[in-house]
């Protein structure tokens, strides 16, 4: 079986880890197949939404700790090899950011270390009553810094920090409240709610969630003024757009609106 499933449904592509054995680790493998798959699916005209999720009974237990520990037998202690690793990793994280589409965690079981990071770096989650995080790398000599800087830009930094000084899970109410996921919802309705949202946003117009998802990240890192300056001109680009006007129009005229992308 593949280390990473797709199915499609409509305009929405969903992705399963699969490897329940590990925990659905970011191996080598694991992250190998989520750059290739990413990659093409940015490129996918027709897909308009991706959700991922993990198999068995976790959603990812971050970096695969067996692989790591036998990169250290090279003859630097692995310190080419672990900077390669988070090299990719970060490919992985920005890539999802970088993707047109949204991209939506359905979270069970426990989301830690990378694992933690990985929800923290998708554009939305939905996760299941029971489930926990955390970046618990200090519980065992190894502070989750690449993890931190998703984790830090999604929650208040105090909270954050507190989560990575203590290595303490959180409970799925919590992460909700922090912001760290978009809604919590039952184990059993976890891919229902998930699909849900997925078929709210695959049925806006396509070209605006891509315009307004790339401006999004584009103008956080910005000081207001200049954030101002930048989106006003991504508005007139939308504007632009033959489908916004339709979508304008149809509005005006109460009726619903023939987009063609």
């Amino acid at each position: 079986m593949a280390i990473l499933e797709m199915t499609q449904r409509d305009a929405v592509t969903h992705l399963t880890m699969n490897s329940p054995e590990r925990l659905n680790a970011l191996s080598d493998e694991m992250l190998a197949a989520l750059q290739e798959q990413l990659d093409a699916l940015a490129q996918d005209a027709s897909c308009r939404v991706i959700t991922l999720s993990g198999a068995g009974k976790a959603f990812c237990a971050g970096h695969d700790l067996r692989q790591m520990q036998a990169m250290r037998q090279q003859e630097d202690g692995g310190a080419a090899a672990f900077a390669d690793l988070f090299a990719r990793c970060t490919r992985v994280m920005a890539r999802i950011q970088s993707m047109p589409q949204p991209v939506i965690a359905q979270v069970h079981g426990i989301a830690t270390a990378a694992g933690c990071q990985l929800v923290a770096t998708c554009d939305m989650a939905i996760a299941a009553q029971g489930t926990r995080f955390g970046v618990n790398g200090v519980n065992i000599g190894l502070f989750c810094s690449t993890p931190m800087v998703a984790l830090s830009r999604n929650i208040a930094p105090k909270k954050a920090f507190e989560m990575l000084v203590t290595g303490d899970f959180i409970e799925a109410e919590r992460a909700e409240l922090l912001g760290l996921v978009n809604r919590v919802t039952t184990p059993d309705a976890l891919a229902q709610d998930t699909a849900a949202l997925a078929d709210r946003i695959a049925a806006k117009l396509g070209s605006a969630v891509r315009i307004g998802k790339r401006a999004f990240y584009e103008q956080l890192p910005m000081d207001t003024a200049a954030a101002y300056a930048h989106t006003g001109a991504v508005m007139v680009e939308n504007l632009a757009n033959r489908d916004t006007d339709e979508g304008m129009q149809a509005f005006i005229e109460k009726r619903p609106p023939d987009w063609k992308q």
